[in-house]
């Protein structure tokens, strides 16, 4: 494909996004995930870690509407959603959506999240967070790691069987992170949607089933 090609491509998505009331095309990749690994199944309670401008929140609270009606049997089952967002770009409200801007990094906000939760309830976490990136692939690579390492002390707060989804980059300590998420996942997948950029090094890992 070649460069005007993707763009053209990019840009027709991004239109496609605002068409369908979402703020990027990025939820795109999200919906592309849910086809894919059915993350949202019996799914109520929701973590999206750096979820500005918003577009993950939008999705999670589609599918976790949808749930309330769709699940009404004698398996787990909840008559409500809880959905909290962090980053430390602020974003424009959406109704019944919890938002903190903040660093989720910080220590005081692990504390944050157990309360609006309480407790270890949460059915999902996912993360499309990103750094900064400098355009050094390797230096960007090594700190999206760290970003990403951030993320893994909030799946204390993950239920049993739940799930979990992270953008990452790969390269230098990718595989030792992916070993990490297979100690606390019955199964971890990698995936690249096709709404990502075809020379991105950007994948997402899909922890299914904790421990």
């Amino acid at each position: 494909m070649s460069k005007r090609t993707e763009e053209h491509k990019q840009d027709s998505q991004y239109r496609q996004a605002k068409k369908q009331g979402y703020r990027a095309r990025s939820a795109f990749k999200l919906f592309e995930i849910q086809k894919r690994f059915n993350i949202f199944k019996r799914t109520y309670y929701i973590l999206d870690l750096g979820s500005a401008p918003g577009s993950w929140l939008q999705v999670s609270k589609k599918l976790a509407t949808e749930n309330i009606d769709k699940y009404k049997d004698g398996f787990y089952h909840r008559d409500h959603f809880r959905i909290l967002g962090v980053d430390i770009k602020k974003i424009s409200s959406i109704d019944d959506i919890h938002f903190i801007k903040m660093d989720f990094t910080l220590p005081e906000f692990f504390d944050q999240v157990k309360s609006f939760f309480n407790g270890p309830k949460i059915d999902l976490i996912i993360s499309d967070a990103s750094i900064k990136k400098s355009g050094n692939k390797f230096s960007d690579q090594i700190n999206q790691i760290r970003l990403c390492n951030s993320t893994l002390r909030f799946l204390d707060l993950l239920k049993y069987k739940g799930n979990f989804v992270i953008k990452i980059f790969e390269g230098e300590d990718y595989k030792h992170f992916l070993n990490q998420l297979k100690k606390k996942f019955q199964n971890v997948k990698a995936f690249k949607p096709q709404t990502s950029y075809k020379k991105s090094n950007e994948v997402y890992l899909i922890g299914l089933r904790k421990k």
